[in-house]
């Protein structure tokens, strides 16, 4: 016979306590829930197995607590793997309420497939005071199922929660690496996520670089920190994106759109691509045609990774925007999990669209704020506006500091808000900065451990490498604002047929924007 001895999470019980968290299940006097997940873990020889979870509930102010505690102790499972909603999978492709492993369409796919927290399949159900969030680590009970699954004619194993206390004095990790820090996701489902401080700390840094105002516009008022944050976040934990562009400020020209907005539109889309998430492009139906052909010009080009389905939506009843955000209108079966709208008009108070003029471009303007506000109702579905005046799609959320502060604002401010609102001095700086955030992301070991849920390998190196072709690019940008022009479409402030945006010249304005993103993201050599 051999014997194997694994970490548990009791071991790190202790050092919660001596940061001021609260242990339920020591206070309950029962023994910690474990639950058997819906997430399968690497298969090894004879070896196949789900993974299980311990959950221990922590109030929400101290969250941030108990991942640094649990963080410095890896050999007692190190730090959470999932933090929120552990709610159940359900599959969107008709095949009923079977519990089946991230193939659900929706933030769904981001939990654990735990149906009912009060029935853990071992230990003893604990209960959540008010203000508690259910924190789940990786446990070495899923080591019994292992052992199970390989059906050995006689194995000996603990009893879960009985475990072998050794002589090994508990020590924290040496790794000078700080602590994760924790940010809110979504509140429905309740849903957190991980990243480093060092990734936290880059993707700040984009924020504050796209915060530039060379047109004056006054953006760094409407300016919140950690929306572009979040907003990666979300979208890291998305599987099937939406991204929403186009406002017609030149109604007086054919076509009446600028060149802000698309750019940013394409950076993020191909950066989703490369990342394996399902990307759809929505458009206005008046630019259907305008939209494809710009769509099959940039993958040809190599600005855009693969071609994306182009989709249009218009009011055709009150059910319309659920119908369309979800499968045969089942909000429980959303077709996308994030909405982005990008440099995208947005409806006024009083129910039109304005550029920043004043002028009512509404008869331009198909509906898809409808899509925003029925996203709003619908778990797991989650939002973005990305603007540069605030009255774009999505900037409802900060709609009373454009009303006080921005020219014109109390008439052209977007009444329609979004889950996070992202500010920059010209909204395609905005995407790219999202593209970049995203390639953090996932080169962010602590992200990247709490997306696999301690489960697997680093991303390969052709991983990383494809990862960074389809960040943006000078080359890419200006390729495709050239494009741009030569399809007819214009600099949205000075209405020139000409390599610029919003009166910016590409160079050197638009190209020291791009280089400066890079280096954040990639280093000095990039």
């Amino acid at each position: 016979m051999v014997t194997f001895y694994l970490g548990c999470s009791f071991g790190f019980e202790g050092k919660l306590a001596e940061a001021g968290v609260p242990v339920r299940n020591v206070e309950q006097g029962r023994n910690v829930s474990m639950y058997r997940t819906a997430v399968s873990c690497v298969p090894s020889g004879v070896f196949c197995c789900p993974l299980v979870v311990t959950m221990r509930p922590v109030p929400a102010g101290l969250l941030e607590a108990a991942v640094a505690a649990t963080h410095r102790n890896p050999l007692a499972h190190g730090a959470p793997v999932h933090i929120g909603d552990p709610g159940a999978e359900r599959s969107g492709s008709g095949l009923g309420t079977a519990w089946l492993l991230l193939i659900t369409v929706g933030l769904c796919a981001a939990l654990l497939g735990i149906p009912d927290l009060s029935e853990p399949d071992y230990g003893d159900p604990v209960e959540l005071q008010p203000g508690d969030v259910p924190v789940f680590w990786a446990c070495g009970v899923t080591s019994i199922e292992a052992v199970l699954s390989s059906k050995p004619p006689l194995a000996f194993s603990h009893a879960p929660g009985c475990m072998f206390l050794t002589d090994v004095p508990d020590s924290a990790s040496t790794d000078p690496e700080p602590a994760p820090l924790c940010f809110q996701v979504t509140h429905n489902p309740l849903l957190y996520s991980l990243v480093s401080t060092a990734t936290a700390a880059k993707i700040r840094q984009l924020e504050r670089i796209i915060g530039d105002d060379p047109g004056q516009r006054g953006i760094a008022a409407l300016f919140v920190q950690d929306e572009l944050l979040r907003c990666c976040l979300a979208l890291s934990h998305a599987s099937s994106v939406a991204i929403a562009t186009g406002f017609p400020t030149h109604h007086l020209h054919s076509p009446p759109d600028e060149t802000d907005g698309p750019p940013g539109a394409i950076a993020i889309a191909t950066m989703l691509l490369s990342l394996g998430k399902q990307v759809t492009l929505l458009t206005d139906s008046r630019a259907v045609e305008m939209n494809r052909a710009l769509v099959d010009e940039a993958v040809r080009t190599g600005v855009l990774k693969a071609a994306i389905p182009l989709v249009t939506f218009q009011d055709r009843g009150p059910d319309s925007a659920v119908r369309f955000l979800c499968h045969h209108g089942d909000p429980s079966r959303p077709r996308f999990d994030h909405l982005v709208a990008i440099e995208r008009s947005g409806r006024a108070q009083d129910g039109n669209y304005y550029n920043m003029r004043g002028v009512n471009v509404k008869h331009l303007v198909d509906p898809i704020d409808d899509l925003f506000v029925a996203a709003q109702n619908i778990p797991g579905v989650t939002t973005t506006g990305i603007g540069d005046g605030g009255n774009e799609l999505g900037m409802g959320k900060l709609k009373e500091k454009v009303k006080a502060l921005m020219p014109k604002g109390d008439l052209v401010a977007c009444d329609v808000a979004a889950d996070s609102a992202v500010t920059a001095g010209v909204s395609n700086w905005g995407g790219y900065a999202v593209a970049c955030g995203l390639y953090l992301l996932h080169t962010c070991p602590a992200h990247q451990r709490y997306l696999r849920r301690g489960l697997g390998l680093q991303p390969l190196a052709s991983d990383l490498q494809d990862w960074k072709k389809n960040l943006p690019s000078v080359q890419k940008e200006e390729l495709f604002l050239g494009t741009l022009v030569r399809f007819g479409i214009r600099s949205g402030k000075t209405g020139n047929l000409a390599m610029e945006v919003d009166g910016l010249t590409f160079h050197p304005t638009h190209s020291e924007m791009i280089s400066r993103l890079l280096e954040v993201t990639l280093g000095s050599t990039c």
